[in-house]
């Protein structure tokens, strides 16, 4: 890949990837551009430094990793529960860069705002879907911290269930976040 070639969202993509494989401190612009094979020019043509490429990659971040999934799920097709369709997919595999930004979080605080609002933005539409789904809207809030709680439990967990077992407590999530008749 030449200079030319590379845009900002590669930069970024390949600090998420860095981020997620060697942590915060290796997101500067020399490793960076080691990894992708360039001069640091190229870094340096997108971001003013890396502060400013620290603030992207948040953004980045909270775009791939929450509002692109938010926008995939208004486009889910009416006869499927967006709620299961979530819950299938945040439970469906392992998410280094969550990990690796909520590590970063603890000594930055660019990086700690950034999860603070992403939490608080996944809260609002977990707690939106579980109302829109027939829950009061105190029950949709207490539902939603649970299943926020739970994603993030398995998200810093390092310690992965067997796929049954796993598929069983993601059944179990997904009963907890459908509204059985007469529930409130």
């Amino acid at each position: 890949m030449t200079t030319a070639q590379l845009s900002a969202t590669d930069w970024l993509d390949q600090g998420l990837e860095t981020l997620a494989q060697s942590g915060f401190t290796a997101l500067k612009a020399e490793p960076l551009a080691k990894a992708m094979g360039v001069s640091r020019g190229s870094f340096y043509w997108h971001f003013a430094d890396v502060g400013a490429f620290h603030a992207a990659l948040l953004k980045r971040w909270r775009d791939t990793s929450t509002e692109q999934i938010i926008a995939n799920l208004e486009q889910v097709a009416d006869r499927k529960d967006p709620m299961h369709v979530l819950l299938r997919a945040a439970f469906s595999g392992r998410q280094p860069a969550e990990l690796a930004i909520r590590t970063w979080a603890t000594v930055d605080a660019a990086a700690r705002n950034a999860v603070l609002a992403v939490d608080k933005r996944r809260l609002s539409y977990i707690e939106d879907l579980l109302a829109a789904g027939g829950f009061t809207p105190v029950v949709a809030q207490a539902r939603a911290q649970i299943l926020y709680w739970a994603f993030l439990g398995y998200t810093l967990s390092d310690k992965p269930l067997p796929k049954p077992r796993q598929a069983e407590i993601l059944d179990e999530l997904i009963l907890f976040a459908s509204r059985p008749t007469g529930a409130r």
